[in-house]
Protein backbone atom coordinates (compact mmCIF):
# COMPACT_ATOMS: atom_id res chain seq x y z
CA UNK A 1 0.00 0.00 0.00
CA UNK A 2 2.62 2.57 0.47
CA UNK A 3 4.48 1.56 -2.96
CA UNK A 4 1.11 2.50 -3.89
CA UNK A 5 0.87 5.73 -2.15
CA UNK A 6 4.40 6.75 -2.98
CA UNK A 7 3.65 6.01 -6.43
CA UNK A 8 1.46 8.38 -7.10
CA UNK A 9 2.87 10.73 -4.72
CA UNK A 10 5.85 10.59 -7.55
CA UNK A 11 3.31 11.22 -10.44
CA UNK A 12 1.87 14.25 -8.93
CA UNK A 13 5.66 15.73 -8.67
CA UNK A 14 6.60 15.25 -11.54
CA UNK A 15 3.51 16.52 -13.29
CA UNK A 16 4.24 19.50 -10.89
CA UNK A 17 7.69 19.81 -11.52
CA UNK A 18 6.90 19.40 -15.60
CA UNK A 19 4.42 22.38 -15.46
CA UNK A 20 6.69 24.16 -12.75
CA UNK A 21 8.53 25.77 -15.97
CA UNK A 22 5.52 27.50 -17.17
CA UNK A 23 6.82 30.33 -14.18
CA UNK A 24 10.23 30.55 -16.43
CA UNK A 25 8.19 30.69 -19.25
CA UNK A 26 5.94 33.72 -18.35
CA UNK A 27 8.46 35.62 -16.70
CA UNK A 28 10.08 36.02 -20.27
CA UNK A 29 6.74 36.40 -21.95
CA UNK A 30 6.52 39.43 -19.68
CA UNK A 31 9.72 41.12 -19.42
CA UNK A 32 9.59 40.72 -23.38
CA UNK A 33 6.47 42.55 -23.39
CA UNK A 34 7.06 45.44 -21.13
CA UNK A 35 10.19 45.84 -23.33
CA UNK A 36 8.47 45.79 -26.99
CA UNK A 37 5.67 47.70 -25.07
CA UNK A 38 7.30 50.28 -23.60
CA UNK A 39 10.97 50.73 -25.35
CA UNK A 40 9.88 49.51 -29.02
CA UNK A 41 6.51 50.93 -29.27
CA UNK A 42 5.19 47.15 -30.26
CA UNK A 43 2.84 46.39 -27.81
CA UNK A 44 0.94 42.65 -28.96
CA UNK A 45 -2.68 42.31 -28.25
CA UNK A 46 -2.43 38.61 -27.80
CA UNK A 47 0.04 38.87 -24.61
CA UNK A 48 -2.83 39.03 -22.52
CA UNK A 49 -4.42 36.26 -22.95
CA UNK A 50 -1.49 34.16 -23.03
CA UNK A 51 -0.26 35.18 -19.63
CA UNK A 52 -3.47 34.38 -18.41
CA UNK A 53 -3.70 31.07 -20.58
CA UNK A 54 -0.35 29.94 -18.92
CA UNK A 55 -0.97 30.75 -15.21
CA UNK A 56 -3.84 29.36 -15.29
CA UNK A 57 -2.28 26.27 -16.46
CA UNK A 58 0.12 26.46 -13.96
CA UNK A 59 -2.11 26.92 -10.95
CA UNK A 60 -4.29 23.78 -11.96
CA UNK A 61 -1.84 21.65 -13.10
CA UNK A 62 0.10 22.32 -9.40
CA UNK A 63 -3.05 21.58 -7.63
CA UNK A 64 -2.26 18.04 -7.32
CA UNK A 65 1.48 18.23 -6.51
CA UNK A 66 0.78 20.76 -3.53
CA UNK A 67 -1.71 18.49 -2.27
CA UNK A 68 0.76 15.23 -2.47
CA UNK A 69 2.70 17.79 -0.46
CA UNK A 70 0.91 18.85 2.32
CA UNK A 71 1.05 22.29 1.00
CA UNK A 72 -2.27 23.86 1.32
CA UNK A 73 -3.83 26.47 2.82
CA UNK A 74 -5.11 24.91 6.08
CA UNK A 75 -6.30 26.52 9.68
CA UNK A 76 -3.29 25.22 11.59
CA UNK A 77 -4.39 27.48 14.75
CA UNK A 78 -5.99 24.23 17.02
CA UNK A 79 -4.95 21.64 14.08
CA UNK A 80 -1.31 21.33 14.55
CA UNK A 81 -2.64 20.64 18.24
CA UNK A 82 -4.12 17.87 17.83
CA UNK A 83 -3.82 13.85 18.16
CA UNK A 84 -2.79 12.45 14.64
CA UNK A 85 -6.16 10.32 14.24
CA UNK A 86 -7.78 13.33 15.62
CA UNK A 87 -6.31 15.04 12.64
CA UNK A 88 -7.06 12.11 10.47
CA UNK A 89 -10.82 12.21 11.13
CA UNK A 90 -10.92 15.63 10.52
CA UNK A 91 -9.40 15.53 6.90
CA UNK A 92 -11.08 12.35 5.93
CA UNK A 93 -14.36 14.04 7.18
CA UNK A 94 -13.08 17.09 4.56
CA UNK A 95 -12.34 15.18 1.87
CA UNK A 96 -15.42 13.25 1.85
CA UNK A 97 -17.85 15.53 2.11
CA UNK A 98 -16.15 18.38 0.45
CA UNK A 99 -12.92 17.75 -1.38
CA UNK A 100 -14.24 14.41 -3.61
CA UNK A 101 -17.80 15.74 -4.66
CA UNK A 102 -16.03 18.64 -5.74
CA UNK A 103 -13.33 17.57 -7.84
CA UNK A 104 -15.66 15.21 -9.44
CA UNK A 105 -18.05 17.99 -10.32
CA UNK A 106 -15.16 20.03 -11.52
CA UNK A 107 -13.82 17.03 -13.56
CA UNK A 108 -17.33 16.08 -14.74
CA UNK A 109 -18.62 19.76 -15.68
CA UNK A 110 -14.87 20.50 -17.19
CA UNK A 111 -15.19 17.68 -19.73
CA UNK A 112 -17.80 19.32 -21.48
CA UNK A 113 -17.04 23.19 -20.86
CA UNK A 114 -13.34 21.31 -22.63
CA UNK A 115 -15.90 19.37 -25.48
CA UNK A 116 -18.14 22.19 -26.80
CA UNK A 117 -14.80 24.53 -26.58
CA UNK A 118 -13.52 21.90 -29.01
CA UNK A 119 -16.10 21.49 -31.07
CA UNK A 120 -16.41 25.56 -31.97
CA UNK A 121 -12.76 26.00 -31.80
CA UNK A 122 -13.01 28.71 -29.54
CA UNK A 123 -10.62 31.75 -29.21
CA UNK A 124 -10.73 34.05 -26.98
CA UNK A 125 -12.55 37.20 -27.07
CA UNK A 126 -10.62 39.34 -24.38
CA UNK A 127 -8.70 40.68 -27.24
CA UNK A 128 -9.43 41.65 -31.12
CA UNK A 129 -8.07 38.03 -32.62
CA UNK A 130 -7.54 36.76 -29.37
CA UNK A 131 -5.69 33.10 -29.79
CA UNK A 132 -7.43 29.55 -29.25
CA UNK A 133 -8.42 28.33 -25.61
CA UNK A 134 -10.08 24.82 -26.41
CA UNK A 135 -6.36 23.70 -25.68
CA UNK A 136 -6.10 25.60 -22.29
CA UNK A 137 -9.93 24.67 -21.20
CA UNK A 138 -8.74 20.66 -22.19
CA UNK A 139 -6.69 21.30 -18.56
CA UNK A 140 -9.40 21.57 -16.68
CA UNK A 141 -10.65 17.98 -16.54
CA UNK A 142 -6.93 16.28 -16.97
CA UNK A 143 -6.17 18.34 -14.02
CA UNK A 144 -9.93 17.25 -12.03
CA UNK A 145 -8.32 13.88 -12.67
CA UNK A 146 -4.49 14.31 -10.91
CA UNK A 147 -6.57 15.71 -8.36
CA UNK A 148 -9.14 13.00 -7.61
CA UNK A 149 -6.40 10.77 -7.84
CA UNK A 150 -4.13 12.34 -5.42
CA UNK A 151 -7.12 13.33 -3.01
CA UNK A 152 -7.95 9.39 -2.71
CA UNK A 153 -4.71 8.95 -1.99
CA UNK A 154 -5.45 11.20 1.30
CA UNK A 155 -7.82 9.58 1.70
CA UNK A 156 -5.86 6.24 2.61
CA UNK A 157 -3.41 7.91 4.51
CA UNK A 158 -6.17 8.84 7.08
CA UNK A 159 -7.81 5.43 6.74
CA UNK A 160 -4.19 4.29 7.83
CA UNK A 161 -3.32 7.25 10.17
CA UNK A 162 -6.63 6.11 12.03
CA UNK A 163 -5.23 2.61 12.27
CA UNK A 164 -1.48 2.88 13.07
CA UNK A 165 -1.73 6.12 14.73
CA UNK A 166 0.51 7.95 12.88
CA UNK A 167 0.74 9.34 9.21
CA UNK A 168 2.32 7.60 6.73
CA UNK A 169 5.17 8.90 5.03
CA UNK A 170 5.39 11.29 2.05
CA UNK A 171 7.37 11.29 -1.32
CA UNK A 172 10.51 13.89 -0.19
CA UNK A 173 11.03 17.17 -2.40
CA UNK A 174 12.41 20.54 -1.78
CA UNK A 175 11.17 22.25 1.04
CA UNK A 176 10.89 25.18 2.65
CA UNK A 177 12.73 26.42 5.77
CA UNK A 178 11.65 24.27 8.36
CA UNK A 179 10.24 26.94 11.05
CA UNK A 180 9.86 24.59 14.02
CA UNK A 181 13.67 23.68 13.51
CA UNK A 182 14.68 27.16 12.83
CA UNK A 183 13.12 28.16 16.58
CA UNK A 184 14.70 25.40 18.11
CA UNK A 185 17.66 26.15 16.58
CA UNK A 186 17.45 29.78 18.11
CA UNK A 187 16.59 29.04 21.45
CA UNK A 188 19.03 26.33 21.77
CA UNK A 189 21.68 28.92 20.55
CA UNK A 190 20.04 31.68 23.58
CA UNK A 191 20.14 28.95 26.31
CA UNK A 192 22.59 29.01 29.06
CA UNK A 193 25.57 26.99 28.58
CA UNK A 194 24.67 25.71 25.09
CA UNK A 195 27.61 27.78 23.06
CA UNK A 196 30.22 30.06 23.80
CA UNK A 197 28.42 33.45 25.94
CA UNK A 198 25.54 31.78 25.41
CA UNK A 199 23.03 33.10 28.07
CA UNK A 200 25.54 35.30 28.98
CA UNK A 201 24.14 39.12 30.60
CA UNK A 202 25.67 42.02 28.86
CA UNK A 203 28.47 43.63 30.13
CA UNK A 204 28.31 47.00 31.96
CA UNK A 205 29.49 50.30 30.41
Amino acid sequence: MQRFLLSVDKLSTFVGHAFSFLIVLLTLQVSWEVFSRYVLGDPHAWAFDAMIIQYGTLFMMAGAYTLAKNGHVRGDVLYGFFSPRTQATIDLTLYVVFFIPGVIALTYAGYFYAAESWAIREHSNVTAEGPPIYPFKTVIPVAGLFLLFQGIVEIIRCILCLRDGAWPSREEDVEEVDVDKLKEMVHADGAPGDGPGAGAKAAPR
